[in-house]
């Protein structure tokens, strides 16, 4: 009874359930057990503390929240449950730069919550915890992303109209990618083989591949769209001067 006395006086203090536990030599779980039972009996009502930027009207890094926008509509989800509330955003772990950017991002927004990684076949989850990652992303919503309609809210439009290559690369880092194309020509009666670079973004959403779209239009990049069968799911931007452009901004994965 001395220890919990002890441990409960350090947590009214204000000393965070991880200290207490590592002085005290307690698992972390009782000391939240005795935490809440305390709370319990003094009648306290818990409120989990938020830097949500929508709900305080605290400043934020716009920067990154384009980029964290364009991960989020490509490879990105959230769940909103009463005991499980986070955000996903899925890495491919053959760009260890990527998982690690996806992760900065998310605490430049919002750095109260804690993040993780949780290990997949062939990708990582990067995790944000928190309960107010829909009031930073209004697009989530029941179904699939490409089965319901997606439309930015004004306050998102003027972010990615400020920062419009954060939002095309965190875009081309979640459903983009920078290849090297080939083809053939004659010359002189010789065929010969010439390469050249492209970078391609592939989305099943009409509403997300005319983000993609109209975002390049405005930085001045040249695109087409490639079918896939009878579907437009691809984008193209293989104009010389159009992919030095990217290249200047965004560049490879990594």
């Amino acid at each position: 009874m001395e220890t919990r006395n002890r441990a409960v006086a350090l947590m009214r203090d204000g000393v965070p359930n991880r200290i207490v536990a590592e002085e005290l030599g307690i698992p972390r779980g009782t000391i939240g057990w005795w935490r809440s039972e305390d709370r319990r009996r003094r009648g306290e009502i818990f409120t989990r503390p938020t830097d949500c930027p929508r709900c305080t009207g605290r400043e934020f890094d716009h920067q990154a929240y384009s980029y964290l926008l364009g991960l989020y509509l490509g490879d990105g989800h959230i769940i909103a449950k009463p005991k499980q509330n986070h955000l996903s955003i899925y890495c491919g772990d053959v760009w260890p730069g990527l998982i690690d950017a996806a992760e900065e991002a998310m605490q430049k927004v919002m750095a109260l919550p804690s993040t993780g990684r949780r290990q997949k076949k062939g990708c990582t989850e990067v995790k944000s915890y928190s309960a107010h990652w829909p009031c930073m992303f209004p697009q989530h919503g029941p179904g699939k992303k490409h089965e319901r309609h997606i439309a930015l809210e004004e306050w998102q439009q003027s972010i990615v109209d400020a920062h419009p290559w954060e939002f095309l690369r965190g875009l081309i880092h979640s459903d983009g990618c920078r290849i090297t194309n080939w083809t053939t020509k004659v010359v002189n009666g010789a065929r010969k083989r010439y390469e050249y670079p492209r970078y391609m973004f592939a989305n099943k959403s009409d509403d997300i591949r005319q983000l993609f779209c109209d975002t390049l239009t405005k930085v001045g990049v040249e695109w087409t769209t490639l079918a896939r069968g009878s579907d437009p799911f691809n984008v193209s931007v293989a104009r010389k001067a159009s992919v030095a452009l990217m290249d200047a901004h965004i560049g490879p994965k990594y």
